[in-house]
């Protein structure tokens, strides 16, 4: 089929970045599988703004792999990277691990307790974990293997007799260093996770603050291991390297044809492996809008490597909301590992395919959740019965599967937020768990929680460590007899009318026409009155109402939906708490 014709009978951002990747790269590499990467830097915890470093162009691999074309999906691991600083927060971590910053982190220890040899391999493995749940298939490259194997020994020598090109290329972006303006630290619900920039991170070293002269090369101290060096001679036709340590005061000189333990600066790193690679396409954060970037200067150092940049769309900042707790017990930002354990792999990958990269947008770990799975349930109704909008639909397929298959699903996908409550108020007993999700529809009852799982564990999850202690829900032991001897006629009524119907209503659907019906009976409407034939004050009646069942249930004004509680607290003991 014509790419033309392709991208005409989609409208969403992932086929139109297939297209003219699959036409970039029919014109750069015919023949050759498509090459699309991703970069990140295990130096902490890989957070969600991180994974938009990923997403993107994951989605836009299996969209080309869905139409039949090899494709590669590299993730390189920047683990030969320096340690920069000791992050807060992190378990089995103290301040003693600053004695390793600019040691590569492949060479700092991991974190206390951990089963990973190192630093990196640590926080590399929980990403990978999150990966193949989300169905993400790439290849990794680990850096400091590439560099120390001597990989990239070719490349390496080409930068140092071209390095007065490079040095030209960077002094055109280089300005006085002003002092940055102290920024204040928002709270973790408004914060934004950027997807740093690779190990291109601030204030990198690009080769120039030497002495001697330009050098886009930074060798590991042969004595401390780490990055404090300084290359004070080179010789192009020996290829003969003199550093000096700034730190141990270690000196050698070295045959930088033979030497392997080093790399090239962050800014002629990037480009050296789009030209390697032949990556066709890649994304960058919103930071490389600027001049002087690490995207925008790579664009003139990779041809220097005889190589063309990636076609590299800007991606926006990726919210949280919700995380106090978490940020109090954890003291980061949540990483996609800590968003599986409250959704399911579809909603995660759903929330970055809906969004073009450079629309930023949040992702829930507070009451939001709720509303956001209401809102994918929604559209999988939709694509169910032909109903969604083209877009909608392909950010669902692109959600639900890949093109190696469909993701696991959950056989009996109940609403979440049904789901939470009934984990709020069963408070673990799988068996009360059971017995009330099957009473929500009598006429196909659930056989096991198992039909209801993965999302139960979800919801249940998010229940016991993200909901607030104060906003969990107890059921009363027993009745407030003080509340119901203070019921004028009209209370007492109304609860005779939900005593009477609750034997012939038990059942989500039955229990909601209930809860809601006996306002408007005893106002002498039906019950099956719309909105429109009632008057403003209905509305209002039936809030008493709630606000009163709440109280005699849960001794609060608020609380779980009311057909579920009173599943949840089951009809005998309803009718003790309401009196009867």
């Amino acid at each position: 089929m014509p790419i033309v014709a392709q991208s005409t009978e989609t409208t969403d951002w992932v086929s139109r970045f297939a297209d003219e990747v699959i036409e970039e790269s029919e014109r750069r590499a015919p023949g050759k599988p498509v090459v699309v990467a991703s970069g990140l830097s295990p130096s902490g915890p890989i957070h969600l703004g991180n994974l938009r470093e990923v997403m993107t162009p994951h989605l836009v691999a299996d969209e080309i792999r869905r139409r039949g074309h090899q494709v590669r999906h590299l993730i390189s691991w920047d683990d030969y990277d320096r340690y920069r600083k000791v992050p807060a927060g992190v378990p089995g971590v103290d301040a003693s691990w600053s004695e390793h910053i600019g040691k590569p982190l492949t060479s700092v220890p991991a974190p206390a307790g951990s089963a990973h040899p190192n630093w990196a391999e640590h926080f590399r493995a929980a990403m990978v974990e999150s990966l193949a749940a989300m169905g993400v298939e790439f290849d990794g490259i680990s850096q400091t293997e590439q560099y120390t194997s001597g990989v990239y020994r070719e490349q390496v020598l080409h930068a140092m007799r071209h390095r007065g090109d490079i040095d030209a290329i960077l002094a055109q972006y280089r300005t006085k260093k002003t002092p940055a303006k102290k920024q204040q630290q928002k709270p973790v619900d408004e914060a934004e996770l950027e997807a740093a920039e690779g190990s291109g991170a601030a204030a990198e070293d690009d080769g120039s603050s030497g002495t001697a002269g330009y050098f886009p090369y930074k060798p590991y101290c042969g004595n401390c291991e780490k990055d404090f060096t300084t290359v004070t001679s080179y010789d192009d036709d020996s290829t003969e390297l003199t550093y000096a340590c700034t730190v141990c005061g270690f000196s050698e000189t070295v045959r930088l044809n033979e030497f392997n333990r080093g790399k090239l600066v962050w800014k002629v790193d990037w480009p050296m492996r789009w030209a390697y690679e032949g990556v066709i396409f890649e994304p960058s954060g919103v930071d490389h809008s600027s001049p002087g970037s690490s995207f925008q200067v790579g664009g003139q150092i990779v041809g220097i490597f005889g190589g063309e940049q990636p076609i590299g769309p800007m991606y926006a900042f990726v919210g949280i909301s919700g995380m106090a707790k978490m940020s109090s017990s954890k003291g980061g930002v949540p990483t996609p590992g800590d968003a599986l354990k409250i959704m399911e792999p579809q909603l995660l990958r759903w929330l970055y395919a809906r969004r073009r990269p450079n629309q930023s947008f949040k992702i829930a770990f507070d009451q939001e959740i709720q509303r956001l799975y209401d809102e994918w349930d929604r559209l999988d109704a939709k694509v169910a019965d032909g109903s969604a909008l083209p877009a909608d639909a392909a950010a669902h397929s692109r959600a639900v599967r890949t093109a190696s298959g469909e993701l696991p699903r959950t056989p009996r996908p109940l609403p979440y937020r049904t789901l939470a409550s009934v984990a709020d108020i069963t408070a673990g007993h799988e068996d009360q768990a059971l017995r009330i999700l099957s009473d929500l529809d009598p006429s196909n009852p659930l056989g096991s929680l198992d039909e209801a799982r993965p999302r139960y564990d979800r919801a249940e999850a998010w229940i016991n460590h993200h909901v607030p202690a104060d906003q969990r829900t107890i059921v009363r032991a027993e009745p407030d007899g003080e509340l119901l001897k203070s019921l004028d006629e009209q209370g007492q009524r109304s609860l005779r009318l939900l005593l009477d119907g609750l034997a012939d209503n038990w059942s989500l659907d039955g229990l909601t026409h209930l809860v809601y019906g006996v306002p408007k009976v005893q106002a002498g409407f039906s019950a099956d009155a719309t909105p429109k034939e009632l008057p403003p004050e209905i509305k209002t009646a039936q809030r008493s109402f709630f606000a009163l069942l709440y109280h005699l249930l849960v001794g609060r004004d608020t609380g779980p939906r009311l057909p579920t509680l009173l599943l949840a607290v089951g009809q005998d003991r309803v009718r003790a708490l309401l009196g009867e």
